[in-house]
């Protein structure tokens, strides 16, 4: 936090410090590097939207099709792991700083937990609001939900509950599914590489603008109706803007716990949790589903636990500083930029 910019004359590195609530300038090698990653996640994310939209697009009835967007969608997840990849090849940035090695020590281990459980606090709190705004969507039985043929479909509704709750709360930890796998592809380009590319320019408008970025990667998929179908009101505008602006709840959710643990993987493990828990709201659900409100965390209502987690964050002048100093391969470095779904969308739960 408190180093002073200084530039290395052997190309390879250009360190540049930042502090909390201050304000710089990126380097130029850094702002090259960032165009770089931005480029390669960008052409990536548009190569496989044109893809998915000449086999089918995203909504289909045909189960093949179906199946083949699912899977392509959930490759599209490692695009930014690929970004950061190529770019330290490209650039010659070396492998120091990747924020892979998890550190449980000065209690960091807490931010592992928050990064787990928290999502399904926000996600509970977001759907609660929104059938107090509109309770005949709220059905306590859960009809719709066990009539799709989910896990204990057959049971009482409570222990249907129960069941789905365990299993969202479990899914995000490996081996029983591949969500941390698949969310890790996402985080660790996000947030391992371009939010401390950005941190320079302060951390809060870092975490807005990989926000920003991090939603607009998602267009091509959602003005094919990933989240918010086709038919919803002022599309296929308003789904994308409104995209944009959630993740930028999560985006401040995801750099605090990185930020503060020193490592990628409670990102990881918080994004997983998040596309988890937002099944959990649209299992009490009835009726015609309007997405762009809610109650899944897509939605501006839905999304409120989010953007309360955000404004705690935002206000907060420790929550986005750089921890105790840990070794140089787990803590935030002193120069953060330069050292060497179901693809059928009649499900409204996911999120990504």
């Amino acid at each position: 936090m408190n180093s002073q910019c200084s530039l290395q004359n052997q190309g390879k590195a250009t360190p540049l410090s930042y502090q909390q609530g201050g304000s710089t300038t990126i380097t130029p090698i850094d702002r090259k590097r960032i165009l770089i990653f931005v480029a390669i996640a960008f052409s990536l994310s548009i190569a496989m939207g044109v893809v998915i939209f000449r086999g089918g697009g995203v909504i289909s009835n045909i189960p093949k099709v179906a199946a083949r967007s699912l899977f392509l969608l959930n490759m599209l997840m490692f695009a930014p792991m690929i970004a950061n990849i190529v770019t330290r090849l490209i650039t010659r940035e070396g492998w120091s700083s990747t924020f892979l090695r998890a550190d449980f020590r000065r209690g960091r281990w807490r931010y592992y937990l928050a990064a787990w459980f928290l999502p399904f606090v926000a996600t509970s709190v977001g759907a609660a609001i929104y059938y107090l705004f509109f309770p005949g969507n709220f059905d306590p039985s859960m009809t719709a939900a066990r009539e799709q043929g989910l896990a204990g479909s057959t049971r009482e509704p409570w222990v249907f509950f129960i069941t789905q709750l365990g299993m969202a709360i479990v899914s995000p930890i490996p081996p029983l599914t591949l969500s941390l796998f698949l969310s890790f592809g996402e985080e660790f380009g996000w947030r391992a590489y371009l939010l401390p590319k950005l941190m320079p320019l302060g951390p809060r408008r870092a975490v807005l603008l990989v926000g920003v970025i991090w939603g607009i990667w998602h267009w091509p998929a959602i003005y094919m109706g990933f989240n918010y179908g086709l038919d919803y009101w002022g599309a296929p505008v308003v789904g994308p803007l409104l995209f944009v602006v959630t993740l930028i709840f999560s985006s401040a959710f995801y750099a605090w716990v990185t930020l503060r643990s020193g490592s990628v993987w409670p990102a990881a493990l918080a994004h997983g949790a998040v596309n988890a828990s937002n099944k959990l709201g649209w299992i009490f659900f009835s009726g015609e589903p309007n997405r762009l409100i809610g109650p899944g965390v897509q939605g501006i209502i839905g999304s409120l636990g989010y953007a309360m987690l955000a404004v705690l964050i935002f206000v907060s002048s420790k929550a986005l500083a750089q921890p105790a100093p840990a070794p140089a391969n787990t803590a935030f470095p002193e120069n953060p930029g330069a050292l060497g779904k179901t693809a059928d969308q009649s499900s409204p739960a996911i999120y990504s």
